[in-house]
């Protein structure tokens, strides 16, 4: 993780000029454009042609892939690019957010608000099962990047404060906290709590990390897959987990 070089990409995008294209639109989606300028500076590197599909990045890493959301999306292009280059796949998360509201004419930002929820690694995972089946695959690897965030939100909705159905304008990096990488299959243990009593339930989890049942249930899951842990019983309902024994 380096700073400067998250500063310059920001500012690198950011001086750009952007065009306002009607409510809701922008010529480039900030953050996506911040962290291809992070990750591959030059631009040759850039938006490669590559077997039919263009990569965000192709350099002597291999190909690097930034989706903002939906990891489904890539589905297709990972169908074809693991089979020929490592792909690293980096997923942003928003640890902190501030909601701007702006003036849908003027663009002059009226309100500023910090939302109470922070989303990490751990939340990451549900949209990381809706690419399971390509995780074994010894090509890939997974960079999430947590990230304080400003979104910018047009004042253009139908109820009588306007926020209500309101169209989401961009968002932008502030802030770079933290990388999270998964490179190999064992980088998963990381996920684990060194310090959780085993064996453990999903509920266990949970607690153990702060998040919700269905976030701790999603871990657990894609865990399970990748032969992290095991499930040794129930308690209840509920199915008991511990540390595969070779991570012991």
């Amino acid at each position: 993780m380096d700073y400067d070089n998250f500063q310059t990409a920001l500012k690198y995008v950011t001086g750009k000029k952007h065009h306002y294209k009607g409510i809701g639109t922008l010529s480039e989606k900030t953050m996506h454009g911040v962290l291809k300028q992070y990750f591959e500076p030059n631009e040759d590197n850039q938006e490669v042609a590559l077997d039919g599909y263009y990569a965000d990045i192709f350099n002597e890493s291999g190909v690097i892939e930034i989706q903002t959301s939906q990891l489904n999306k890539l589905r297709d292009k990972l169908s074809i690019f693991l089979n020929h280059y490592p792909v690293t796949i980096v997923y942003p998360c928003l640890y902190n957010k501030w909601i701007l509201w702006m003036n849908p004419d003027t663009k002059e930002v009226r309100e500023k608000r910090k939302s109470p929820k922070h989303y990490t690694e751990y939340d990451a995972f549900c949209e990381l099962y809706k690419i399971k089946m390509f995780l074994k695959s010894p090509n890939i690897k997974i960079k999430f990047v947590l990230l304080d965030v400003n979104e910018y939100k047009v004042l253009n909705g139908w109820n009588d404060t306007k926020k209500r159905g309101a169209a989401k304008y961009d968002k932008i990096p502030i802030g770079i906290r933290n990388i999270v990488s998964i490179e190999q299959q064992e980088d998963y243990v990381q996920f684990v709590p060194y310090d959780i009593k085993m064996p453990f339930t999903s509920k266990d989890y949970a607690k153990a990390i702060h998040v919700s049942s269905k976030t701790a249930g999603a871990v657990l899951h894609i865990l399970h897959y990748m032969g992290i842990v095991k499930r040794t019983g129930k308690k209840g309902n509920a199915y008991l987990y511990e540390l595969d024994r070779q991570y012991d």
